[in-house]
């Protein structure tokens, strides 16, 4: 999960290579797996200041007939095209704050934070891949998506969200349906004076679109608004959670202070020195009603902590059950930052908790103040009334030390059994990968000394059997003398080895991965 290797700048490799291939490729293993993340750290004299701000390298890996074709590119975003003309960092990232002239004054500063309110944000999506329609985008958090060829890797459409609908970032982490319609949510700053929250919906294609070189977003559809706590610090968010009824949105104390962003290049400081924790602040869980994009009056207080990835959510016998990777703190964006002559071990990780959460959906007016609304067996997860309509809820830790989850996404919004992440040691180091067993609580891992696996992908086996009927895909930078690195396929089931296809390239630390069913 954290760096641990010297953020060296990648070189892409757009030409297709074939892989060797060691064991056997599943016949039935065909399509691609994208990965993103990270791949250019300097230009000219100028560095990133954290890992998450170096421009986006993309990689593919296409399974046909058991064989492997890697190929890797750049995004050619306006952010890449620009520092490149340049020499030099000229777009602003997140941990980076970049200026086009650095003899600018501080006349010409002001003059420029007086023209935007909310500053124009960067185009580098670096962090993973979304379908919209029948296209495939490269994507962070910001309001713009970059569209990509997913065989060739070249970079096509610049896309800005707000064209469609008023957000001014987005996550990269959107939920799909069997119908091939995709939801996902943005947070819309200071639009008519009003700071919100906008769940949407970016149907599938239509017949009468297919064909059409427009963006699917154009027939985008606002499910719900929710309006933000405070208008000038909005939580933020990576991702959210969806069952067959409900969204769960989680606004936590971790929040971006909106007036000390919109100063930020005046000052001359990063936006993420505009994030602050509020840990004396309670976290506010909202419900919302996929059908009538209604938010629950029920309201679910948690105490503060800060999540990034939601794992997944289901209902049952009246409530809606989420598990999400949660943090006592917000350090773990620290871990990431640049520093000079660092040592991967020099601060330690905070604690990743795999944690479940279970909301009584109607709870009984009735009952008694203090009383446990949560009635199910298998969870010690608790939801206890307080007044004015409030459940004060108290999570269940299933497991300390996993980040990155994946899961066979059929489940999705359904209970499940098996989920597929990264383990992580207390520095942060990623050195294995695992498939935990939520009913039994078991673990089986897969590591090899001098490598670092990516996050687990699991594709699952056409006409599967069971949850685990399928594979597991990851990404590892294999660092032992004279071996090449690879991408691993292991059996879901067993977690056991079947192949590997090693690649004659280096491969980089990555974020996300996203997998294209061959015709898809």
């Amino acid at each position: 999960m954290a760096v641990v290797l010297p953020a060296k700048n990648a070189v892409e490799k757009p030409e297709p290579l074939k892989a060797e291939v060691k064991g056997s490729i599943p016949s039935w293993l065909q399509g691609t797996l994208l990965r993103n993340g990270p791949g250019i750290f300097s230009v000219g004299d100028t560095r990133y200041n954290h890992w998450f701000d170096g421009m986006s390298l993309m990689s593919s890996f296409a399974f046909k007939d058991g064989e492997m074709i890697h190929r890797s590119r750049f995004l050619r975003s306006d952010t890449y095209k620009a520092n490149m003309a340049a020499n030099r960092i000229v777009v602003s990232e997140m941990g980076t704050m970049a200026y086009p002239d650095p003899s600018k004054s501080f006349i010409v500063k002001a003059i420029t934070f007086l023209n935007h309110t909310v500053p124009d944000f960067t185009d580098n999506g670096a962090g993973n891949f979304i379908k919209y329609g029948n296209d495939y985008y490269a994507t962070s958090e910001t309001n713009y998506i970059r569209k990509i060829d997913p065989e060739t890797l070249e970079t096509l459409d610049k896309v800005d969200y707000t064209k469609y609908l008023p957000v001014n970032l987005a996550t990269a982490h959107p939920h799909y349906d069997k119908d091939g319609n995709t939801y996902n949510m943005g947070t819309s700053i200071a639009e008519k004076g009003k700071t919100k929250y906008i769940l949407f919906k970016v149907p599938s294609v239509s017949e009468r679109d297919k064909g059409k070189d427009t963006p699917a977003l154009k027939n985008v559809e606002v499910i719900c608004s929710v309006p933000c706590r405070s208008m000038f610090t909005p939580s933020y968010y990576h991702s959210f959670g969806i069952t067959d009824n409900y969204f769960i949105f989680i606004e936590q104390p971790y929040k971006l202070d909106i007036l000390k962003m919109t100063t930020a290049y005046m000052r001359g400081v990063s936006w993420a020195s505009c994030l602050k924790f509020c840990p004396e602040e309670n976290t506010l869980i909202h419900l919302i009603d996929r059908k009538t994009g209604k938010e629950l009056e029920t309201k679910y207080y948690t105490g503060a902590m800060v999540v990034y990835h939601h794992v997944n959510a289901f209902e049952d016998d009246g409530h809606v059950i989420f598990d999400v990777i949660a943090y006592d703190n917000p350090s773990l964006y620290d871990m990431f930052y640049l520093k000079e002559n660092s040592s991967p071990n020099d601060e330690h990780f905070p604690k990743p908790k795999y944690t479940r959460f279970a909301l009584p959906v109607r709870p009984d007016k009735s009952t008694a103040f203090g009383e446990n609304l949560v009635k199910l067996k298998y969870t010690t997860a608790s939801a206890v009334k307080e007044k004015n309509d409030k459940l004060v809820c108290q999570a269940e830790v299933l497991y300390e030390g996993l980040e990155l989850p994946r899961i066979n996404y059929d489940t999705s919004g359904k209970r499940y059994r098996f989920v597929y992440s990264n383990y992580v040691d207390e520095f942060g180091q990623s050195k294995q990968i695992g498939k935990f067993d939520i009913e039994t609580k078991e673990v089986i891992y897969w590591n090899e000394d001098n490598c670092w696996p990516s996050e687990p992908v699991f594709v699952p086996r056409p006409n599967g059997e069971s949850e685990d009927d399928g594979v597991v895909l990851t990404s590892v930078i294999n660092r032992n003398p004279d071996q090449s690195s690879f991408v691993l396929v292991l059996d879901a089931k067993t977690f056991k080895e079947v192949a590997r296809a090693y690649v004659d390239t280096e491969l980089h630390k990555d974020m996300h991965g996203f997998f294209i069913p061959q015709g898809n």
